[in-house]
């Protein structure tokens, strides 16, 4: 089974994917939690070109995905996991445990710290939130973090199920927790304890700082609220807060190019963790 999995990596990944996407993009069709204020032809044409190039960008950087370097690392022995005789199903859930805090952190490094903001703040200064915020990433800042997801793999060992599975999980949430659906309040309080939700992860995409910087999970809520970066709700409500930072507010903001050399425009302001000082009161 493992072997039929691993074989067919790309083909499972895509079409996870495109079957969540279209999913999400169909819920918001049926049942949106905000009325979006920019055509989504012209987000949804320019995001999406954006995850072509980072697709490519990736492709030309890296000439092994992360499940190979997983492959190669028990093959050679390499890693924590390869040094301790665990349990198949212990390794499994310790590496997508790992792997989801690391996610957490980097996630938080790149609000800390000014350099790395400028790369990061291009998935904030989406004006509206659905599905496709959640693959507008700029293409440096793809490559930084397969750098340190491939470290993490070496370090660790994971079994390359794990790897691969958590590739898929971790594409799925960012689809599901980006999007903009409707979920009843009850149940959106029971699934925030298992899984970060839409309305949880929104509130990262607030322009107030301190709402920006919370909510840092992408799989699971648990190391927020351990860490102490959970913030329930936003205070001007889902419906009518802003979404995005104070730089970069225009629609000419969105296109392609003007993402890919906002990192060099404008100062390192307003980034939500390492800033001299609080504008929020």
């Amino acid at each position: 089974m493992s072997e039929l999995l691993l074989g067919n990596e790309p083909v499972i990944r895509l079409s996870f994917f495109l079957g969540i996407l279209a999913a999400m993009a169909l819920w918001e069709l049926a049942a949106p939690r905000r009325r979006n204020e920019i055509p989504r032809l012209l987000r949804w044409s320019n995001n999406l070109a954006l995850v072509v190039v980072d697709t490519i960008f990736v492709r030309l950087t890296f000439p092994v995905a992360a499940v190979g370097l997983a492959l190669s690392a028990q093959q050679q022995g390499w890693g924590l996991f390869n040094l301790f005789d665990l349990p198949g199903w212990a390794a499994f859930l310790l590496s997508m445990l790992v792997l989801d805090l690391a996610i957490y952190l980097q996630h938080v490094m790149f609000h800390a710290v000014p350099a790395l903001w400028r790369l990061h703040r291009m998935h904030h200064t989406d004006l509206d939130f659905d599905v496709t915020t959640g693959l507008r990433f700029h293409p440096i800042e793809i490559l930084l973090s397969m750098g340190i997801k491939f470290m993490v793999i070496i370090a660790l060992g994971p079994p390359a199920v794990a790897v691969l599975v958590f590739e898929v999980v971790l594409n799925a949430t960012a689809l599901f927790n980006h999007s903009n659906i409707r979920i009843p309040f009850g149940v959106d309080r029971v699934l925030r304890l298992l899984v970060v939700t839409p309305d949880m992860h929104r509130v990262h995409h607030s322009i107030h700082p301190k709402e920006t910087n919370s909510n840092f999970g992408f799989n699971v809520p648990w190391w927020d609220r351990l860490l102490g970066t959970y913030l329930a709700q936003p205070r001007d409500g889902h419906e009518d807060m802003a979404i995005g930072i104070k730089q970069f507010r225009t629609r000419r903001d969105l296109w392609l190019d003007r993402m890919l050399v906002q990192p060099l425009r404008g100062a390192a302001s307003n980034y939500s963790i390492n800033r001299k000082r609080s504008d929020d009161s």
